[in-house]
């Protein structure tokens, strides 16, 4: 049984269908069957928005700042999605990456990322040798790269089903197209929360809510949030099949550690495409997934945030180059180019696009870090962005800890 301040919980509600809310549910019935647990989800599937439009890659956790919780629970998290997903055969791959480096001043930071990696619990870092790398991705171009050896490739939609599946057979219930229009709390330290079919009571709610989360925990506490999510779009390129031989596993550039984005890079997808990207610009929509899905409302509170007008004065010139890439697909293909030089327009078809829920904080700082708040009787995952699918059996673990 869990406990709240001494107050048995028995009731639980996880409000977001994404990948983290159903992985929560799943490991609340997992650690305690007894448990009443509903999930709800405003969409009519799960993992319609970030969880379902990423890139399906499983990472391991080179890049986070050592000693981070995201460095933490990425490390955990990859052993644990892949374990998970050979209990329940589900498409994977632990095919490796290499990050590549095309300057002088990358080879430094990448042998910088090679220390946090190993610091982070990595292994078999390996730099290798330009036969080595043209062995493994012969149209790659570069200085050094280095080989991450544990990373890897997913169907997350796949993950997603399954634990619809699993936290159904364990008596807990999802619901579907169930916006949660308010939460109320009584005297008696319930939560009432109310649906379109009707209110349920509980003891305990969890926000999953993902691309809204500073929104709903400002609606269910009443406080204001401690940071605010501004979108950004990722946009995708995915190559003509009679190319695909000129991507074997990842390829990922060296990324700027000032910024959470990694950069144009190269994947082969679960289903034996290849992509390229993605990009990172400002959505006018939380959930906007081309350049004309706009929402005023969404627009004007990103464009007025102080954090933002912050944030854009300090990188201006990252900003506009990224907006390039969005409107230029020559743009965009520049940036592919640094990793392996012979691609070119004609070899690539329009893909998919996701937008990434970026906490920002009023100074203009990226927080780039995992971010779960307690309050007495609610629990917000307020900031779980990449490498938040890999890690969302690790995050929901560490998001119910205490309640144990």
């Amino acid at each position: 049984m869990l406990t709240r301040d001494r107050v048995a919980v028995k009731r639980i509600a996880v409000i977001g269908g994404g990948i983290i809310g159903l992985a929560t549910a799943y490991k609340l019935l997992l650690k305690n069957p007894s448990l009443h647990v509903e999930l709800f989800e405003k969409e009519s599937g799960p993992g319609q928005h970030q969880s379902g439009r990423n890139s399906g890659v499983l990472h391991c956790g080179l890049y986070y700042q050592p000693g981070s919780l995201k460095a933490r629970l990425a490390v955990e998290g990859i052993r644990e999605m892949t374990q998970f997903c050979r209990d329940h055969e589900i498409p994977h791959d632990i095919c490796g990456k290499v990050v590549v480096a095309t300057s002088e001043q990358q080879v430094a930071t990448l042998h910088e990322l090679a220390a946090r990696g190993k610091a982070n619990g990595l292994t078999g870092l390996k730099f290798l040798t330009q036969a080595e790398l043209r062995a493994r991705e012969p149209h790659v171009r570069a200085l050094e790269a280095l080989l991450v050896p544990e990373e890897g490739i997913v169907d997350y939609k796949t993950v997603m089903h399954k634990l619809v599946d699993l936290i159904c057979d364990r008596g807990g219930q999802v619901f579907f197209s169930s916006p949660v229009t308010t939460i109320r709390q009584t005297h008696a330290g319930e939560v009432i929360v109310d649906t379109q079919q009707g209110e349920h009571v509980f003891d305990l709610i969890i926000n999953c809510t993902g691309l809204h989360t500073d929104r709903t925990y400002r609606s269910f506490t009443g406080k204001q949030s401690p940071l605010k999510i501004v979108p950004f779009r990722g946009e995708y390129l995915t190559l003509k099949p009679e190319y695909s031989e000129l991507v074997n596993h990842l390829i990922y550039p060296v990324p700027d550690v000032k910024y959470p984005f990694l950069g144009v890079h190269f994947t082969r997808m679960i289903t034996a495409e290849r992509e390229v990207g993605p990009n990172a610009v400002l959505a006018l929509k939380r959930e906007g997934y081309a350049n004309t899905d706009i929402s005023i409302a969404d627009a004007f509170e990103s464009l007025t945030y102080v954090g933002f007008i912050n944030f854009l004065k300090a990188n201006f010139r990252f900003a506009i180059g990224e907006f390039a890439s969005s409107l230029s697909q020559r743009a965009f293909i520049a940036k592919a180019q640094s990793l392996i030089p012979e691609v070119e327009s004609s070899m690539f078809v329009r893909g998919t696009a996701g937008v990434r829920a970026q906490a920002m904080s009023p100074q203009g700082k990226l927080l780039m870090d995992f971010n779960i708040q307690r309050e007495i009787n609610q629990i917000h995952v307020l900031n779980a962005p990449s490498p938040g699918a890999t890690a969302s059996l690790a995050i929901a673990e560490f998001a119910v800890k205490d309640k144990f």
